[in-house]
């Protein structure tokens, strides 16, 4: 790779990149996914090598803890879930068949970072959210500490109908304990901002729910580029496409390629322990455990309240617990989902991950590699270290999620000067489809603060993911 092609980026020349149609000669649509390499064939692994790739037991398993990041706090990877939630899901697809088109399956989520998951559809079509009456009738957002009388502990828990079901936007920030109380510190944060601004500018009703909803969006998209872009891609990158723009991540309107949700951003199967310590001083419990794993119910047991402060870098300094390491390991439990039934292969995610690469026609990764005029020197070792997880993957052949994953452990994260380090975060082809594709979906979005101010800057008191979720904790 050249000194001025760093991680594969090409110099931009003029407006082309970003007039990008789509591979079947329509518009992408912003409600569906779509391909960042439409151009590239299609990788095809045999199932039966997948699932041994994958199989509990086998290469993919770490038996032991593998070893935690320098500075990657563990709560940066539920964050990161979170984000997912925002902005995508598919509803539709199945591992039985094949999706040639993307553009023909539904992304039910908005593919913009405009916390739609918090907010639903707004105060007008779902009431119940919100607060009623007052000066902050359908400006806050209800939280359990609003109904007393529900199930557990309601003053730590997220609004919850008699069923215990979680009463939010998208319940799948329900499906674990971390989780649903990163959907709950954020709900907080609204709320604080609400009364920050009612209290600072006299704001109330309609205009004070657009201005808290747009400052608490703003913020938290901030963080999600100032903080977690820059812990998983490296700043380098993040500082490379702001500086000079997207290449690869092209188009008019914002969209999800299937690069990305299939394979690049699944880097957090890999990272994820399987304890997790939530209090200060408190034991680590298994993450599938019935401290943390249980969701979709009230909680009731107070060990499963999480405290930011020992998850995500706060201005309280605290020894913070780290990710583990991005690597092609991952932990046995996810290897043999104890929530699934079915095939072992049906109960592996690693196995499933491999598998939808297959059903959207994925390129494989050392073709995406080669696209990105990534070193050959690099590439050959991506392929070697991958080649270990199964042999009957070839030269031509590593399914996008592995190669993305292998990456990272023998290139590693791009850091100020040049370096790398190993482990740490994604390498160029991961970082480059995570940071563009994200960055893209803020600079399309003429209502996000890159998309609509550039030159805004978030509140001190508000300018990191530690300091946002935070800011209201008890």
């Amino acid at each position: 790779m050249s000194n001025t092609e760093h991680h594969g980026m090409k110099p931009l020349e003029g407006l082309s990149p970003y007039c990008r149609m789509s591979q079947y000669g329509e518009e992408q649509r912003d409600d569906r996914f779509g391909r960042l390499f439409p151009e590239l064939a299609p990788n095809y692994t045999r199932p039966d090598v997948l699932i041994e790739a994958g199989k509990a037991g086998g290469n993919m398993e770490d038996p032991n803890d593998k070893g935690r990041t320098d500075n990657v706090p563990v709560g940066m990877i539920f964050f990161g879930q979170f984000v997912d939630h925002d902005i995508t899901l598919d509803a539709s697809t199945t591992f039985d068949s094949v999706i040639d088109n993307p553009g023909e399956v539904a992304n039910v989520r908005t593919p913009t970072l405009d916390l739609d998951c918090i907010y639903g559809v707004g105060p007008e079509a779902q009431p119940y959210l919100f607060e009623q009456g007052g000066p902050f009738g359908g400006v806050k957002l209800l939280t359990g500490a609003d109904n007393p009388g529900q199930a557990g502990i309601p003053a730590s828990d997220l609004l919850r109908s008699p069923n215990g079901r979680a009463i939010i936007g998208d319940p799948r920030n329900d499906e674990n304990r971390i989780i649903s109380q990163i959907q709950l510190a954020i709900i907080r944060f609204h709320n604080h901002v609400a009364q920050t601004l009612h209290d600072e500018e006299g704001l109330e009703g309609h205009d004070l729910y657009e201005e808290a909803r747009r400052t608490t969006t703003w913020h938290y998209q901030w963080a999600v580029v100032n903080d977690f872009l820059i812990d998983i891609c490296g700043k380098p990158v993040v500082e490379r496409i702001l500086g000079c723009g997207r290449e690869f991540y092209c188009g008019h309107v914002p969209f999800i390629p299937v690069e990305f949700s299939v394979a690049a951003y699944r880097f957090g199967h890999s990272m994820i322990p399987m304890k997790v310590q939530v209090q200060t001083g408190g034991n680590r419990f298994e993450l599938f455990g019935t401290k943390l794993g249980r969701g979709f119910e009230p909680i009731s047991d107070a060990d499963a309240v999480v405290d930011w402060h020992e998850l995500l870098f706060t201005p309280e300094n605290r020894i913070v617990e780290r990710a583990q390491k991005m690597d092609t390991l991952l932990a046995g439990d996810l290897l043999d989902l104890p929530f699934v039934t079915g095939s072992a292969a049906e109960k592996s995610l690693a196995t499933r991950n491999l598998l939808r690469g297959n059903t959207f026609l994925l390129p494989a990764g050392e073709k995406v590699a080669e696209a990105m005029c990534c070193d050959q020197t690099d590439i050959d070792k991506v392929i070697k270290k991958a080649n270990k997880i199964n042999a009957d993957f070839g030269d031509e052949g590593i399914p996008l999620w592995l190669y993305i994953l292998a990456e990272a452990e023998v290139i590693g994260r791009a850091e100020p000067g040049g370096s790398t380090t190993k482990g740490e975060g994604l390498g160029p082809v991961g970082a480059t489809i995570v940071a563009e594709v994200i960055i893209g979906l803020l600079e399309l979005d003429d209502h996000a603060y890159l998309g609509a101010n550039r030159n805004w800057s978030p509140r001190e008191e508000w300018n990191t993911l530690g300091k946002l979720v935070t800011a209201a904790q008890p």
